[in-house]
């Protein structure tokens, strides 16, 4: 079973929006069964619609389109599918009912335009959307589905949910995808490779790896399609235990594990406190801790003191050092460590302070420098990290190398 997801919106194409439908779609039909042949965005445009319907219906059984479901005239998508299947718009009162009392539950005032909602192709299956103005609409066409959906994420996610999964679900026989997900820290892919070739030449011929890597840490994929669920899952828990006995030092967990989860367990666990200092990384590491349920129970405060200033002020770094060393230096980043470690009452701080760029570096300390301190219960240190080039990818790797360096410390507790 093949399906190709279209994303509808000249906003995607010119990079105005970021498409997160398309990447909820896929795993939603992936947990079922469905393997997605194609992601494919377009513009607003009745000839790209029909001339990528046309093409995709050829090698999919399900096509999975976003967007183009307002009531402004940019918004063609119901129109073209009507015409494209051969039918005319007629007016649903249930759903313009739901319309209208949305509409005034938000204090909007019901206008045609709002009425038009409800005009709906007459070949269709109406998908109720509980949370929008919006309808899904479902077509069966020469043994094929082609689903319509609104393209705001939280409505498209509830349609999926709710309508479109038990009706593929019901409608076709399904085999089995499974995929399970290996999180490793600390090794390279390329070293990861080599040290698991062996391991990787050996696996079924069923069982597909691959290798997808981020900073500090390389994701091990291994998938299986059309498979006996429970058979595959077995396999795959027996490779996963090989694996162990290759590379467990390097394992963090499964999917959704990540080193900041693992420094997270271990504070709660251990009733430790944590505190942040953050320069040159700007509050992403603070925002990865608080992202977590429970980071309440350890996190005690995050400074972003991007300023020379705030170091001072905030966490008592000595301006002399500022002067003689540079902010982005080893005593600065002891200093803003043991500051906030200090002022918050923690246990543990971490502290970054560099060059992101992409001006400001010098032949000394070019742009990717970054110096990250720990402070603990015992002293402190810090290291230097050259953390690439580009701005985004430079906060990026510091944040990882910092929450790294925590993680290896409490560690050896």
């Amino acid at each position: 079973m093949r399906a190709t997801i279209i994303t509808i919106g000249d906003e995607i194409l010119i990079g105005q929006i970021v498409d997160t439908n398309s990447v909820s779609i896929a795993r939603k039909l992936n947990a079922i069964g469905i393997a997605i042949g194609e992601k494919l965005s377009i513009g607003d445009s009745r000839e790209q619609i029909v001339d990528t319907l046309r093409r995709t219906l050829q090698s999919s059984d399900v096509i999975i389109i976003t967007g183009g479901l307002g009531p402004t005239k940019d918004d063609i998508t119901k129109h073209t599918l009507a015409e494209f299947f051969g039918s005319k718009l007629v007016y649903n009162p249930a759903e313009g009912e739901h319309v209208r009392q949305l509409l005034e539950r938000r204090g909007i005032q019901f206008t045609e335009l709002n009425r038009n909602q409800a005009m709906l192709p007459e070949c269709c299956t109406v998908l109720h959307n509980a949370h929008g103005t919006a309808p899904g609409m479902l077509f069966n066409h020469e043994g094929k589905v082609i689903v319509s959906l609104p393209g705001v994420p939280f409505e498209m996610e509830h349609l999926m949910d709710d309508e479109v999964i038990p009706r593929l679900k019901a409608q076709f026989t399904l085999n089995d995808i499974v995929h399970r997900t290996i999180i490793t820290r600390g090794i390279p892919e390329s070293i990861l490779a080599e040290r698991i070739e062996e391991w990787e030449d050996a696996l079924p011929d069923y069982l597909h790896l691959a290798y997808l890597p981020a900073p500090n840490i390389v994701r091990l994929r291994l998938s299986a399609y059309n498979v006996d669920k429970s058979e595959a899952e077995h396999e795959i828990d027996r490779q996963i235990e090989k694996l162990r006995k290759i590379i467990g030092d390097n394992i963090v967990g499964m999917e959704g594990a990540t080193v900041e989860s693992l420094v997270h367990d271990i504070l709660i666990e251990r009733g430790l406190k944590l505190a942040v200092a953050e320069s040159c990384t700007g509050g992403t590491i603070s925002a990865k801790f608080t992202a977590m349920a429970g980071a309440s129970q350890y996190f005690m405060a995050g400074v972003t003191s991007y300023s020379n200033e705030a170091k001072r002020d905030i966490l008592g770094v000595d301006f002399t050092n500022i002067e003689c060393f540079g902010a982005v230096s080893e005593v600065v980043a002891l200093e803003m460590a043991e500051g906030v470690r200090r002022v918050a009452g923690a246990d543990y701080a971490i502290a970054t302070t560099g060059i992101a760029g992409p001006g400001g570096g010098t032949r000394q300390k070019p742009v990717g420098t970054v110096w990250i301190a720990i402070a603990t219960p015992n002293g402190s240190y810090a290291v230097m990290r050259n953390s690439g080039t580009d701005r985004s990818q430079i906060i990026s790797r510091a944040s990882a190398y910092a929450i790294e360096m925590l993680y290896e410390e409490l560690k050896r507790l």
